[in-house]
């Protein structure tokens, strides 16, 4: 089984500069867990490009192999280090975890 954690997130800045330096530095520290935690499979992290007004800014896709993998990922300190940092600038936040489903015979 593999549990898909996907993530987004509206920053709560104004300023398309300091969006964008937050929305980088959100990416760049995630992006930074891949060596640091084994739990972690697969992770991508984009940063929005169209309809800035409508869209969350950031999105985290992510898989574990199941759901005490994502449970270490999330308690794992380097993570929390990037949390801090992310709640610090969001307005807000949305989150689904699912199976993720495999099928050949598509």
């Amino acid at each position: 089984m593999t549990i898909r954690h996907v993530v987004s997130w509206k920053l709560a800045a104004t300023d398309e500069a300091v969006k964008a330096e937050q929305a980088a530095r959100i990416r760049d520290g995630l992006l930074s867990l891949r060596p640091l935690i084994s739990d972690i499979r697969s992770l991508e992290v984009g940063i929005n490009v169209l309809n800035p007004g409508q869209n969350h800014d950031v999105v985290l896709v992510a898989d574990y192999d199941d759901e005490d993998a994502l449970a270490r990922y999330v308690a794992h300190p380097e993570h929390e280090k990037v949390v801090a940092y992310i709640r610090s600038v969001i307005a807000e936040r949305t989150a689904v975890d699912y199976v993720l489903e495999t099928d050949s015979s598509v």
